[in-house]
């Protein structure tokens, strides 16, 4: 805000999923639309990361090179949905990593809270869903702002000021006027923040909730992997989000690479036509892989994180992948394509 009212270059950010993907209509638009208008002799630009069917585990690996890299000054979070049934502690990691990562770049951070059916029942009862809440205790910790956009939207249904199918058409994803009930719910937050125009010093990064969360998490170069059989380093159209990919179509294509650190995660374009795969660390078994194919996945597309480790003991190991067809009926083709190698 302070950047602002001086009227300078002013860069923002978004991440989270399909809710805040894109700028067709989703909420960020209008987000964005407020600033342009609020202060309009700024140099205005938005970086929209968001992409469907991410969780913050999948932002840890690429928050890097997509919204700190490009130096947005405040960057709006949304994860409430997509980490919804996920492990605490394992979205606990992720997401506190994600904070920090954009804490320790100077950054200012919110918190958008948006809605899925899981959570109706405990929001009318006026609970707090888990999701939700263990992202409060995250913002308190780092005092942080934070939007429950999906009450605001609620609201509006109970009041008579819009109807569910306008806000929900699918029950997840907003339509227009759900959007613009999202929007207005930020830009109110907003508003309030506006009227404290005392700039505040960033405080050091308080001590983690959790000891083993992501801040730490890099990303090592595809180039970095040895692989035997037709593999194809290269940039398609569909993976403007995670630059190149390493390619095959084969089983028994296999890659290795090293890496240092006490965990490793990967990120794939996936789909019902993706291939499985077996993997092993430092010479151990054999792990097999079998993923969800959720049945409104495509056939490739998806931005998908998959954790191998996250406890290793600290210091140098190596990763071997085997591709396998998979073997079942929903595994419908032998393609693997990977985007990120995440060492944390």
């Amino acid at each position: 805000m302070q950047k602002a009212i001086a009227g300078k270059h002013l860069t923002l950010g978004f991440i989270g999923g399909s809710i805040t993907a894109g700028w067709e209509h989703n909420w960020p638009s209008s987000v964005a639309g407020w600033f342009a208008e609020t202060f309009p002799d700024v140099y205005l630009v938005a970086e929209n990361a968001a992409i469907g069917a991410t969780g913050s585990d999948s932002a840890c690996l690429r928050v890097d090179r997509e919204i700190i890299r490009r130096n947005c000054d405040i960057t709006f979070v949304e994860y409430a949905v997509n980490d919804n049934g996920k492990d605490p502690v394992a979205r606990g990691r992720t997401r506190e990593g994600l904070i920090r990562k954009l804490l320790a770049a100077g950054q200012d951070v919110v918190l958008v809270y948006t809605f899925c059916q899981e959570m109706y029942a405990e929001m009318v009862e006026g609970k707090v869903p888990a999701s939700i809440a263990d992202f409060e205790q995250i913002a308190e910790h780092y005092d942080i702002g934070s939007v429950w956009v999906g009450l605001h939207a609620l609201n509006d249904v109970r009041a008579g000021r819009m109807k569910w199918d306008e806000w929900l058409p699918d029950n997840l994803h907003p339509g227009h006027r759900g959007s613009w009930s999202y929007s207005q719910a930020v830009i109110g937050f907003l508003r309030e923040e506006l009227k404290g125009k005392n700039a505040q010093e960033s405080p050091d990064l308080p001590e983690p909730l959790f000891p083993l969360n992501w801040q730490s998490a890099t990303v090592l170069p595809l180039t970095a992997a040895r692989t035997r059989g037709p593999w194809i380093l290269k940039r398609t159209h569909y993976a403007n989000h995670v630059g190149r990919i390493l390619e095959t179509f084969t089983p028994g294509a296999t890659l290795e690479f090293d890496f240092t650190g006490r965990g490793l995660a990967l990120i794939f374009d996936y789909g019902k036509k993706s291939a499985e795969f077996n993997y092993r660390i430092d010479g151990g078994d054999w792990i097999p892989v079998v993923r969800e194919r959720p049945s409104w996945c495509g056939d490739c597309g998806l931005v998908r994180a998959l954790p191998i480790a996250d406890d290793l003991k600290p210091g140098p190991h190596t990763f071997e992948m085997e591709v396998t067809h998979g073997n079942r009926p929903e595994c419908t083709g032998t393609e693997c394509r990977l985007a990120v190698i995440g060492v944390l």
